[in-house]
């Protein structure tokens, strides 16, 4: 049995969410831009009072590790490293592909997805990395992984493979505007949240599978860019 407390914080979602032996019980998110810095705070603070639980009462806290945008992950990681410093709790760090291929698996448990043939799909979760490219990972219709975490400049022909082997369920902030270019894709609204975290979160605190807290890093997988502003700011 554990309580954990889910923070994912990769896209413009700000989620944050407490699972009780890996099932959510308490939610809070927002998609109102990327203001994750104060978001966060706040929502562990209502998170808790709203449950009645003080800080102390948790048996760890998951963190959606990435890959997804270089800032939000930077401000969950550290938010969580720095609550279990204080705590002297573990921390359990979760793919966010993963968690959003869960979050598409429990969609579909609960009748929210209708998708034909749902067994034999090939799960792809996408994670928008500015124009046609998106960070992704594919599973199975039970979650278990087919290829590893890439960065994939989406075109026609990408995939084919595997979208010859079922329905190819595209789906997260880089779906959609892959839909038109995978023209036999099934497209669905899936977003990431916390809730993608809980089953996973307790699968791998049973485990013992805990980060290192002196050398976790988010897993970026790709290197931060920075650009040139084309404005004369002088």
């Amino acid at each position: 049995m554990a309580l954990i407390l889910c923070i994912e914080t990769g896209t413009d979602i700000c989620s944050v969410g407490i699972a009780e032996n890996g099932e959510l019980v308490s939610l809070r998110e927002s998609d109102e831009g990327r203001d994750h810095a104060r978001k966060v705070g706040v929502f562990v603070d209502e998170i808790l009072k709203e449950n009645r639980l003080d800080p102390d009462d948790l048996d760890a806290v998951a963190v959606g590790k990435g890959p997804g945008s270089y800032t939000g992950l930077r401000i969950g990681v550290s938010f969580a490293k720095g609550l279990c410093y204080g705590l002297r709790k573990p921390l359990v760090a979760v793919g966010s592909l993963d968690a959003l291929c869960e979050v598409a698996r429990e969609d579909y448990e609960a009748g929210i997805l209708a998708v034909e043939d749902w067994e034999r799909a090939v799960l792809c979760p996408m994670v928008d990395a500015r124009r046609m490219e998106v960070y992704t990972q594919l599973f199975d219709a039970q979650g278990q992984p087919l290829t590893e975490v890439s960065a994939e400049v989406v075109d026609a022909g990408s995939f084919s493979t595997w979208r010859a082997k079922g329905p190819f369920v595209i789906f997260g902030s880089g779906a959609a505007k892959c839909a038109d270019v995978l023209s036999d894709a099934v497209l669905v609204h899936v977003a990431p949240s916390a809730r993608g975290l809980a089953r996973l979160a307790q699968t791998a605190f049973d485990r013992g599978d805990f980060a290192d807290l002196a050398y976790f890093e988010p897993f970026y997988l790709k290197d931060f860019v920075v650009t040139t502003s084309r404005k004369k700011l002088f």
